[in-house]
Parts: structure tokens; C-alpha cells; sequence
């Protein structure tokens, strides 16, 4: 069984506790379900119509409680797999008598006048509010399964009853939507609260623990999905500060030295080092005395600067040493320039005096008169 079949077996046992709560609920049951019939001789009949065949003894309970006398009969459809269809008539003085208890008829000189095809009962009191709405949710109304999601709706016969509708659910504090789905107006609600009211308003206390229920699971689970998502989130941050924290810290022991530090940013350089797994305010506690998460957080961001003026260092460093390259390269190429501009008229290259044959690079000549020592140490030709 469905839940808006649970729904209205519920609201079926509850049987109208006042006069003015039979007229309103039986108002609403007339505009969904019933349909008004004109013979000759000014006679009018009402009809009602419903497959549900305890709907069909309430609303015959409802017209005895009148002290009228409806006439019920079935309607067997072969098309539609034999279902059958409950058929309650009012006819004569008893049609007149109910139209007078609907506000649809009115007495006058002339005799009995039909003065609106819809009935007019107020329905001012809480309690009228109450039937009100229960008849007409028998009559013309469904609900989704809470664990589907939220959605109420009154499908109308007409504009009127959306409106009497809408009305009796703002008097209440709940607002409902009306719109138009395949030519008929319907009044519905999407809001859970809204609905968990509209059930109570209509003394459904059992369907309105379920769907409680239902939607307290449902945000229990949803804020446990949000809390795990920001514990990941958070988990991914405080890994990539703790790589760009270490980084900056080996940068410095590479290119300064840790030694160069003051004796806190060492103590925690080397913590970091040790622990790159764990958060701030953990990190603080390995420290010599501990230290509170705010307190690392400022000697971190101290690290931090002097990471950044080393990279500003060695950019500007890397930026001299590029222009130098540069200029020596163009020197080397102006004196080669000059040298290939200095050939011989053969088109051979002088060579430089340490390079012509019989000289040692780089040797000086000897004196004149200077002999050359020989393998053993004396002169050549003594």
C-alpha cells in the first residue's frame, strides 16, 4: 500500500466530531466527487462518485447524519478490468435539503432557487478547517512517499475550490502553489514542513510521524555526507601546506643553511621536517615548550618570507649570470671575427708564435749560445 493510500485509510477512521465539521468536510467531498443533475419540473439531483467503496460509507454515513435518504448502487467498468465504481444519489426533497446544507440553495417567494453550483460552508474555525481539508484530500488528493520526496496536491475541479482551498491553507500559516496541469487547477505543496503541518491540520498524526521520521533520516545522512566531504576537504589542505611548507624549508637548508635561522624557526624547520603529516595545532605540541596553533601558524609564515627572498635571491642571481654569458659570447665572437679577417694571401692563417713548428707551447727561446741538456745530464757536444 502506498503512503497516500495509507494516508487516507487513516483520515477514513476519524470520524467528524461536531455539526459544523460534518458540513465542511462533506463541502469539500461535494466539489471533488460530486455532480449536480437537472430533470423536468425543476428537479435536481446530486450524484456522488468514487471507486473507493469506503469512502462510498462515509460520505452515505455523512448523508444520514442529514436525515437523508441516498440511494447507493455500483457501476461495473469491463473496460477497466471490472472495476467497480460506487454511486450514491440524492434525488427530490432530500436533494433540495442538502443543497440548503451547502449553501447552494436558497428559499425565496417564489420557492427554492439555486443560487451557485459549488457549495459556500464557512469554514472559519479551526475545526471546519480541519474537516475541510480531509475531505477534500479523500476526494481529490494524493501525496508522494516522504522517501521519494515531498509533494502534496489537491487536484480541483475548478478555479473556486483552489482558491477556497489556498485560503483555508494560508488562514493556517502554510502557503500553497496553484497551477494549472492538463486543463484542471490544481493546489499543491513541495515544502516538508508545509506538509508535515497541512497532516497535522488534518489530524494525521501517524502519517506525520513517518514522514518526521523519514526526513530526519534524511538530514541526519546528508549531514553526515557534508561533514565527511569537509573532512576530506580539509584533510587535502592541510597536505598540500604541509609540501609547500617543507619545500620552503629544504630550500633554505640548501641554498642558506638552517643554522642561519633563529633558534625557534629552526626548532620548528626541523619539527616540520620530522612530521610532514601533521596538522598545526599537532606540530605545536612537539615543540620545546608547546606551542599553540596560532603560534605555529606565525613562525610558518615567518619561514615563508625567507623562503620567498631566497627565490628572489637566486632568480636575480640567475638573471646577472645570463646577461654575463651573453656579453662573453659576443666578445668571443668579434675576436674570432678578427682573426678569420687576418689571412694570408693564400687564404691560410698565421699562426700564433707559441704554435709554429719546433716551439713547445708556451716556451720560452733560449739565450744564444745555450746549449740543449742531453738524456744524461750534460751538455750537447761537450
Amino acid at each position: 500500500m502506498s503512503f497516500s493510500s495509507e494516508l487516507k485509510e487513516d483520515l477514513l477512521h476519524m470520524p467528524p466530531e461536531k455539526a459544523c465539521d460534518l458540513r465542511a468536510e462533506l463541502a469539500a467531498l461535494t466539489q471533488t466527487s460530486a455532480s449536480l443533475g437537472f430533470r423536468g419540473g425543476g428537479r435536481i439531483t446530486v450524484t456522488y462518485r468514487t471507486e473507493n467503496a469506503a469512502l462510498a460509507r462515509r460520505i452515505f454515513r455523512m448523508l444520514r447524519g442529514l436525515r437523508l435518504a441516498p440511494q447507493l448502487h455500483f457501476v461495473e467498468h469491463a473496460r477497466l478490468g471490472g472495476r467497480k465504481t460506487c454511486v450514491l444519489t440524492v434525488e427530490g426533497d432530500d436533494a433540495s435539503a442538502l443543497l440548503r446544507e451547502m449553501g447552494m440553495m436558497e428559499d425565496t417567494a417564489e420557492g427554492p432557487a439555486l443560487r451557485r453550483t459549488t457549495p459556500h460552508v464557512p469554514v472559519s474555525r479551526q475545526c471546519c478547517r480541519q474537516a475541510y481539508l480531509r475531505g477534500a484530500f479523500l476526494g481529490a488528493g494524493a501525496i508522494t512517499g516522504p522517501d521519494r520526496g515531498y509533494h502534496m496536491e489537491w487536484v480541483c475541479q475548478d478555479e473556486a475550490m483552489a482558491q477556497t482551498l489556498r485560503r483555508t491553507l494560508e488562514h493556517s500559516g502554510i502557503p500553497g502553489i496553484v497551477y494549472q496541469r492538463r486543463g484542471r487547477t490544481v493546489v499543491c505543496l513541495k515544502n516538508a514542513q508545509h506538509i508535515a503541518d497541512a497532516l497535522a491540520l488534518m489530524g494525521a498524526a501517524r502519517a506525520r510521524m513517518a514522514l518526521e521520521d523519514i526526513r530526519i533520516r534524511r538530514q541526519t545522512r546528508g549531514n553526515i555526507n557534508r561533514a565527511n566531504n569537509c573532512d576530506e576537504h580539509n584533510d587535502q589542505r592541510m597536505i598540500d601546506a604541509s609540501e609547500r611548507q617543507v619545500r620552503d624549508i629544504v630550500l633554505i637548508s640548501v641554498e642558506r643553511g638552517l643554522f642561519t635561522l633563529p633558534p625557534e624557526l629552526q626548532q620548528l624547520a626541523q619539527a616540520r621536517l620530522e612530521h610532514p603529516e601533521m596538522g598545526l595545532q599537532q606540530l605545536g605540541q612537539q615543540l620545546t615548550p608547546p606551542l599553540s596553533k596560532s603560534g605555529v601558524n606565525s613562525r610558518m609564515r615567518r619561514l615563508t618570507r625567507v623562503a620567498e627572498e631566497v627565490r628572489q635571491r637566486l632568480e636575480k642571481g640567475g638573471n646577472a649570470r645570463g646577461t654575463a654569458e651573453h656579453s662573453g659570447g659576443s666578445a668571443e665572437g668579434l675576436a674570432d671575427a678578427g682573426r678569420a679577417g687576418d689571412r694570408l694571401p693564400g687564404g691560410e692563417v698565421p699562426l700564433p708564435a707559441d704554435d709554429r713548428p719546433g716551439r713547445v707551447a708556451g716556451e720560452r727561446p733560449l739565450p744564444a749560445g745555450a746549449g740543449v741538456p742531453g738524456e744524461d745530464g750534460g751538455r750537447a757536444g761537450d
